[in-house]
């Protein structure tokens, strides 16, 4: 499990595609945070990171896939997936190797956005007027959504050997499950079920660990969609013969 983790950061980072899908997302944040005028932190008035957070998800939506589209889909596509189980490799040792490297992919993206709260820190008045705490959560929150969205991507890699409709399909599950649960909990055709089927949303879990209060409910949520995703990977992956 080791060497696939290995393998997978080593291909990832040895290539110019890794340090662009990091660029771009390290970009387009630190655009959306400082320098837009309508979601400048700068602009608000206050000091903190609520825009940061609220707009990270959205960013992940796509970065992730883009990570993990390749994980499964590009070893069928070119045959060396059968020429990994003949080592003494189990699926699970696989699929959680290649899970484990794309999380640490993502550790690696959001490292640098520190600075981010670094700054927020010093420019408030008075300096550190920041809600440490729910910086924390929303930190642990945003880093486990994009190990849930890892591991959708890696499932639906596994879906398929080509990494465009992977990419694709890790999208659209990872938004349904982000925006769609609660979009549709809004609808007033669920009477008190609406409360629930809003509960299972990505979103609502993640804004609960924003708000600085580490529930263990809303951690076990997430590991249980990980757990999820990657068991249907490993079911997949013995659907090979």
């Amino acid at each position: 499990m080791f060497t696939i983790f290995k393998k997978e950061v080593n291909s990832f980072l040895s290539s110019l595609v890794g340090y662009v899908v990091m660029a771009v997302f390290l970009l387009a944040m630190g655009l959306l945070v400082w320098i837009f005028p309508d979601t400048s932190v700068l602009n608000s008035g206050y000091a903190d990171l609520a825009t940061f957070f609220n707009l990270a998800p959205y960013v992940f939506l796509f970065l992730v896939p883009a990570i993990t589209m390749r994980s499964i889909a590009e070893e069928r596509k070119i045959g060396t997936l059968e020429l990994l189980f003949t080592k003494p490799l189990t699926e699970w040792q696989l699929v959680i190797g290649k899970f484990l490297a794309a999380c640490f992919l993502i550790f690696l993206a959001l490292v640098p956005t520190l600075i981010y709260y670094y700054s927020v820190y010093q420019l408030g008045n008075p300096v550190g007027n920041i809600d440490s705490a729910s910086v924390q959560g929303s930190y642990i929150g945003l880093f486990l959504l994009g190990c849930v969205f890892a591991a959708i991507g890696l499932f639906t890699s596994s879906l398929t050997d080509n990494q465009i409709i992977a990419f694709l399909l890790g999208v659209f599950i990872s938004f349904l499950l982000y925006v769609g649960l609660s979009s549709v909990a809004g609808l007033e055709v669920w009477n008190g079920a609406a409360y629930w089927l809003g509960w299972l949303g990505l979103d609502t879990q993640y804004n609960a660990l924003g708000r600085g209060l580490i529930d263990s409910r809303n951690i076990i949520y997430f590991l249980s969609l990980i757990t999820l995703a990657l068991a249907g990977t490993r079911w997949k992956l013995m659907q090979r013969e």
